[in-house]
């Protein structure tokens, strides 16, 4: 199959995924348990996609200024800042760490 065929597929299966939400119940949705169950999932899926994206460089791992500034922005988080002083504070951290 040519990349195109892998593209069409990967379009007409994510289309499929999409249009099988609209057929589950609404019931199901609007249970207790299902808002808990979206809810760990959304945080599982953010807190990999940042893990991957600190620790990630091709094919391999990398340990860079990344790591510094997830760090510092963990315990800004974990003082209770503000999210935009959070994003600064790690900016500035990772700008510092790559200076040095």
């Amino acid at each position: 199959m040519t990349l195109w065929g892998w593209i069409v597929l990967a379009c007409v299966a994510a289309w499929a995924l999409k249009f099988a939400g609209y057929l589950v119940p609404v019931r199901w949705m609007e249970s207790p348990r299902m808002s808990r169950v979206a809810g760990t999932l959304t945080i599982g899926l953010l807190a990999s996609l940042t893990t991957m994206n600190a620790l990630s460089a091709g094919q391999g791992l990398a340990f860079d200024a990344r790591i510094g500034a997830l760090l510092v922005a963990a315990v800004a988080l974990a003082l209770r800042a503000p999210f935009l002083l959070v994003v600064v504070l790690g900016a500035v951290a990772a700008a510092l760490i790559r200076l040095f």
